[in-house]
């Protein structure tokens, strides 16, 4: 019978030792269904999710494969001042508990704020940390961090600006918003989507569609004033 997880061999960008971290077959990975802002629910025992982060049980520095691929000698040493230094060696290479998964995401939370990270790596990790949170239905954590989330994901949009095809960000940016109970920044993000004609994307703009109008009927309900953008919908 095969296993769920497979071993992978990984070599540490902050120590260079090489060392194995859990990983998920591909054909265990099958979503029973995905939440607006791409949270993924699975019904294997094994969730995908656990096993994002991948931590050097000898320095401890936690990374994922959207992390540096390379780290030069003053980043290794921010780490090792702020964290390397107090770590105390440990193991999560094999099957991981949500505990176990939750502390691998704020260890590479803490690793790529000290190494000075790109923001988009850094709204991913908040983006999943709320999202494991999700699973255990804790609501004000999962929020607080959907929030961290947000405020990552504008600096990357801020960034990034229009250099690249930010459609999914924009979408995900009015979706946050609206998770987080502010539908009027909500709206703006999805009628952006909508409306801008160099986007091509039918995907989120059908999605953008729906949520805009979704917004328009709890507005339409709780009797708020609708801004321009939900009365053209």
């Amino acid at each position: 019978m095969v296993e769920p997880l497979f071993q992978a061999k990984i070599t540490c960008v902050c120590c260079s030792s090489i060392f194995l971290s859990s990983r998920v077959r591909p054909s265990f990975k099958k979503a029973i269904k995905t939440d607006t802002d791409f949270c993924m629910w699975y019904k294997e025992e094994v969730n995908p999710e656990y096993y994002v982060a991948r931590v050097c049980p000898m320095c401890g520095f936690s990374s994922t494969e959207n992390s540096l691929q390379k780290l030069n000698e003053r980043q290794k040493s921010l780490y090792y001042n702020k964290l390397g230094n107090s770590w105390a060696p440990r193991d999560y290479g094999n099957e991981r508990t949500w505990e176990q998964a939750m502390d691998t995401y704020k260890l590479a939370l803490l690793c790529a704020q000290a190494v000075g990270e790109k923001d988009r790596v850094i709204a991913g990790l908040l983006h999943h940390i709320a999202w494991l949170y999700r699973y255990k239905d804790n609501k004000e954590q999962e929020l607080r961090f959907l929030r961290f989330a947000l405020e990552a994901y504008v600096k990357v949009y801020e960034t990034e600006g229009e250099s690249v095809n930010n459609t999914r960000l924009m979408f995900l940016l009015g979706e946050l918003y609206k998770r987080v109970d502010e539908p009027y920044d909500a709206v703006k993000w999805f009628a952006r989507v909508v409306n801008d004609k160099k986007i091509t994307d039918a995907g989120m703009i059908r999605a953008s569609r729906e949520q805009w109008q979704n917004l328009r009927e709890e507005m339409l309900v709780k009797k708020m004033e609708l801004p321009e953008e939900v009365e053209e919908a």
